[in-house]
């Protein structure tokens, strides 16, 4: 899919007219293919509503920013960008842009957008997180779990961070027992970045890691990975093919009766929690281990009642 930016270049003038939602009070520097056929590099000032002014730069392009490059389609006599060649990183941080240019139009709007009464997830660390993770430095903070009175002082070294519906956590080896862990930022309070660097574990990658994982939580060492087959009802499987559970979902069937597909992925409690979520709505077909768990649960569950 490519979408248009409607960006008009007066290569004349030095300025532009731009008419989309990418407005925003931002300077960037864009690698840009411009008539007749230059590749130039230009830094544009946007400005929500206003004229842009253009200068020729040498400073960084917006491949090396947003990881994109933006090109001119003579047909449409317009600048695009083509969103099927985005990286992961490139996606979230367009996300990231059309959701500050949203909030941007919408200050003091209150009547417009409506936003979900929550918690701080904790985001102010992420920053010092990521830098000690690039830096392989050990880092001290207190931490605070839901089953425990009172918090406890930390010592890890940082190796990834990770997003798990809207929550976001820092996976680390805790010093304490040698063990990779997850630490979720909102019950991490008072991170300090220490002195001493480590050597980061050879053989650690967290896209490996969490590959067949749903969620934060990581199996157990003798667990194994489980072909999970699932049946959604047609309504339902709607959902679940416009939002995969998981990047190997697989499509079995899909017809006016359900939606079945096959996943690949550890059995976790962050899974269990996700197939209960769906109730009536979905039939685990196998692994007769997970049906088991889940009878198990909604007797107890019944008994409540």
């Amino acid at each position: 899919m490519s979408k248009s930016i409607n960006i008009f270049v007066s290569t004349n003038s030095g300025t532009c007219q731009q008419r989309n939602q990418y407005c925003a009070t931002s300077t960037l520097s864009i690698s840009c293919v411009k008539p007749p056929q230059l590749l130039t590099r230009l830094t544009i000032l946007f400005r929500n509503n206003q004229r842009c002014r253009i200068t020729n730069s040498m400073s960084l392009s917006a491949s090396s920013i947003f990881e994109i490059e933006i090109s001119y389609d003579f047909s449409r006599q317009v600048y695009f960008i083509n969103e099927e060649e985005y990286s992961e990183f490139s996606r979230r941080r367009m996300e990231a842009f059309d959701t500050f240019n949203a909030l941007k139009i919408g200050e003091n709007t209150s009547r417009s957008i409506h936003f979900e009464k929550r918690r701080p997830q904790g985001t102010e660390n992420l920053f010092g997180l990521l830098h000690a993770i690039k830096q392989y430095i050990r880092i001290e903070f207190n931490y605070h779990k839901y089953w425990e009175d009172q918090p406890a002082i930390r010592t890890a070294e940082p190796l990834a961070l990770k997003e798990f519906k809207n929550r976001w956590y820092v996976i680390a080896k805790d010093l304490k027992d040698s063990r990779i862990k997850s630490f979720a930022l909102d019950r991490l309070s008072s991170l300090e970045i220490l002195k001493k660097r480590f050597t980061p574990p050879e053989n650690f990658d967290v896209n490996s890691y969490y590959k067949h994982c749903f969620g934060i939580i990581s199996p157990d060492e003798d667990q194994q990975v489980q072909e999970v087959i699932l049946s959604f009802d047609p309504y339902q499987g709607k959902y679940i093919k416009s939002l995969p559970l998981h990047e190997s979902q697989e499509i079995l069937a899909d017809d006016e009766k359900e939606l079945r597909i096959r996943l690949s992925i550890y059995t976790t409690y962050d899974f269990l929690m996700e197939i209960l979520s769906f109730g009536a709505y979905v039939k685990v077909i196998q692994p007769d281990s997970l049906i088991t768990e889940l009878k198990s649960t909604f007797k107890k569950a019944l008994k409540q009642y």
